[in-house]
């Protein structure tokens, strides 16, 4: 089969085959984009309602009651200058998507004797905090 594009060039078939594709690649990964981007949104509101009183996200920011959390995804626990429990200085914990929604969804659970007493029960106001951590890098 043979197309014509709008300058009168005839395409084949493999062309037309290669635009469909990268339509449906393009049309699976835009959504997503969009969502992870609401996600993030919706988790930086969360974190000020939830986390803000007791960890700073600016890079270098002192500790407060708890860790500064700017970077922490992908950071190692007990990686920055806080005074951390021993329960999570020996947990070898590395903090991605996973760890932390485990770690929010119960601290103590996950690390016996940890200091963060606050526990996010619903799991997309958890998402939506990770998504919005995920943000706070280099």
């Amino acid at each position: 089969m043979k197309i014509v594009d709008r300058a009168g060039t005839r395409t084949g078939r493999r062309a037309s085959i290669s635009m469909w594709v990268l339509a449906a690649v393009w049309s699976v990964w835009l959504p997503a984009s969009a969502v992870d981007a609401q996600d993030a949104v919706a988790g930086a509101g969360v974190f000020r309602q939830q986390c803000q009183m007791c960890h700073a996200v600016s890079e270098g920011a002192p500790p407060g009651i708890g860790p500064d959390l700017f970077g922490a995804v992908g950071r190692p626990a007990a990686g920055t200058a806080y005074d951390y429990s021993a329960g999570l200085k020996a947990s070898r914990l590395v903090w991605n998507t996973a760890t932390l929604d485990k770690f929010l969804s119960g601290p103590s659970k996950l690390v016996s004797g940890t200091k963060m007493p606050v526990t996010v029960s619903d799991a997309s106001r958890r998402a939506d905090i990770i998504a919005y951590l995920a943000t706070l890098r280099k």
